[in-house]
């Protein structure tokens, strides 16, 4: 599940051929030129051009500011990012002591990405939705923290409202020839996005009392809401019957993405064939396991069960809290790894506004803010007028597995014990951009860490009752990884087609194989499938997971007996957000293969 961390509206990811140098650097000038660069980077590239991400990020100079979706402002931003790139990359990174050296790559990196998403993927011209949602998650910023008073938010959301028709008018200038499965997404969440104005937005403000800053939100607020009104009318009418672009960025681009972001150059063939072992190795761990339950029912019929097995809606919020206990004094008692705070995540419901998107998400502060430091873990319960089969699908995704699964992910040892970590992390760079197959494999690779280390797990004299229960557990986290798998899979055939005929892989295919392959049902299938068409690389779950395990292993055969895992993972999250293949050289000192 995602971590609110994670939520920017960068329009950009990467670039195709670094530009030329002019001239290089002196030695003794490049640590000040390098970190001069930096800083002005951040502020006159970065949050200029994104100024949501400011926000998110505790910079609240940044909240009355909007993106500027005109192509006039996005060839501007391209500009800025080349001439930072060629000042960057004249920089002789041997210069550098070696993790300054290491943000030299990750920073390049970074804008390459942002170049190559800007120049050859071009989403600005082919997702609708980019725009829709884009201004929705600014205003969704300013509601979700409260770094300041109710007035001061509510003025900020009407300056970036104010700006909002006007995005929608250089949409309609700029979409082309989107793929048709992005304009069916955006049609699909547009009645979302209008309630969320008309309801959400207000009800975040009802403790606002400046009169003016209310009257003043009511008009700009029903500007927004016309405005999507609109934007969804013109995409059902115009836009639909003209999307007949292509979603798949091909084997070339999609190679450099995953360059760019993940640092992760092997080659697409080989790294199928890796995703595909995974697959295979946790299909026969839930087969096995699932026999162990019960020999008279398929795995299947094993993991319906499973489904049913989950507290009360009204004792979830005490089982997450339950959980937490339980895992803070099994990490330190074996020695996982150091918590850096006794102040727990704030267990709440999540927010009305955020029901219908996520199950439960972890919300930390962003690495520059100040006013407002608590971190939420936010669950959804079901709502009081849900029917019962409703509510029991509902709670299908808190089982006993699940419950489990998702507190150690979102919270310890994954997202939450990661957040605790920033104030050691090396440079603000490492703080701000993130690799998600260290973010996401982070927390991916954890589920499995903690039950292979015994969380949950059965002892010597358990009842059966709790060794089945233990299996169970073990159960749930397997489908969670066998999910991961499917994304693996299907981010690979769904862009490059590798080893298909044609060189193609329909989303019928990709539905089909998260039913058959990665244990879903259809409809989580199709949801799987409609997010990997605009979310490309959403590999890096079990990527970074594989990556942190073979780091992990390779460590252990160099240091033998002295090999501690809690000094292992300290050390991995003293290093930040950096790509694995940073970690590795940082850990082990030499440049051998992620996987």
């Amino acid at each position: 599940m995602p971590t609110r961390h994670l939520i920017t509206v960068l329009l950009g990811f990467l670039m195709l051929t670094p530009a030329a140098p002019a001239q290089r650097v002196s030695a003794d000038g490049a640590p000040q030129t390098f970190t001069y660069l930096t800083d002005r980077y951040f502020s006159e590239v970065l949050f200029h051009f994104s100024p949501t991400y400011g926000t998110q990020s505790g910079l609240h100079q940044y909240d009355t500011q909007l993106e500027d979706y005109s192509a006039v402002t996005i060839q501007k931003q391209v500009e800025a990012l080349r001439s930072y790139e060629k000042k960057i990359a004249e920089i002789d990174p041997t210069a550098l002591d070696a993790p300054v050296a290491a943000d030299h790559a990750i920073l390049l990196n970074s804008i390459r990405s942002q170049l190559l998403s800007l120049e050859v993927i071009r989403n600005w011209e082919k997702n609708p939705d980019n725009y829709s949602s884009g201004v929705t998650n600014s205003i969704f910023m300013l509601m979700e923290r409260p770094f300041a008073p109710p007035n001061t938010r509510l003025r900020a959301v009407v300056e970036r409202e104010r700006q909002i028709p006007q995005v929608f008018a250089e949409a309609r200038k700029n979409l082309r020839n989107p793929p048709r499965i992005f304009t069916e997404i955006a049609l699909e969440q547009i009645d979302g996005l209008v309630s969320f104005f008309e309801k959400d937005v207000p009800a975040a403000f009802t403790e606002a009392d400046d009169a003016k800053a209310k009257a003043d939100f009511a008009q700009a607020n029903a500007a927004v809401i016309q405005a999507l009104k609109d934007y969804g009318a013109w995409m059902k009418t115009d836009l639909l019957p003209r999307s007949n672009g292509d979603y798949r960025l091909g084997p070339e681009v999609f190679a450099k993405k995953l360059s760019y972001d993940e640092m992760v150059d092997l080659p697409l063939d080989r790294l199928l064939q890796i995703a595909f072992d995974d697959l295979h190795r946790n299909q026969a761990e839930f087969a096995r396991i699932a026999k162990e339950v019960d020999p008279s029912k398929t795995p299947q019929e094993v993991l319906a069960e499973l489904a049913t097995i989950h507290p009360a809606p009204d004792k979830l919020l005490d089982s997450f809290h339950s959980t937490f206990d339980e895992l803070i004094a099994f990490i330190r008692a074996h020695n996982i790894i150091t918590i850096p705070s006794d102040v727990q995540p704030t267990l709440e419901e999540t927010p009305p506004f955020m029901r219908a998107t996520t199950f439960a998400s972890m919300d930390p502060p962003g690495p520059f803010e100040t006013r407002s430091t608590k971190a939420y873990f936010n669950v959804t319960l079901p709502e009081k007028d849900w029917t019962a089969p409703h509510v029991a699908e509902h709670m299908a995704s808190f089982n006993v597995g699940t419950i489990i699964s998702t507190s150690v992910h979102e919270a310890y040892p994954g997202h939450y014990v990661q957040f605790l970590w920033q104030h050691e992390f090396p440079s603000k760079i490492r703080q701000v951009i993130g690799a998600n197959s260290n973010i996401e494999g982070w927390a991916h690779y954890t589920e499995q860490m903690m039950l292979d280390e015994g969380y949950a797990a059965a002892t010597a004299n358990a009842t059966p009752e709790q060794t089945r229960e233990a299996k169970l557990i073990r159960l749930g986290q397997l489908q969670d990884a066998l999910l991961r798998d499917a994304r693996f899979v299907n981010s690979i055939k769904l862009h490059t087609g590798i080893g298909e005929p044609g060189g193609k892989w329909t989303m019928d295919q990709s539905v089909d194989f998260f039913v058959k392959e990665g244990y879903q049902s259809r409809s989580v299938g199709l949801v799987e499938t409609k997010r990997g068409t605009a979310d490309a690389t959403y590999l890096y779950y079990t990527l970074g997971k594989l990556e942190i395990m073979k780091l992990r292993e390779d460590l252990k055969k160099k240091q033998g007996a002295s090999f501690s895992l809690k000094n292992f993972h300290d050390n991995f999250m003293r290093q930040g957000f950096a790509p694995v293949k940073v970690i590795r050289k940082a850990m082990l000192h030499d440049d051998s293969p992620v996987l």
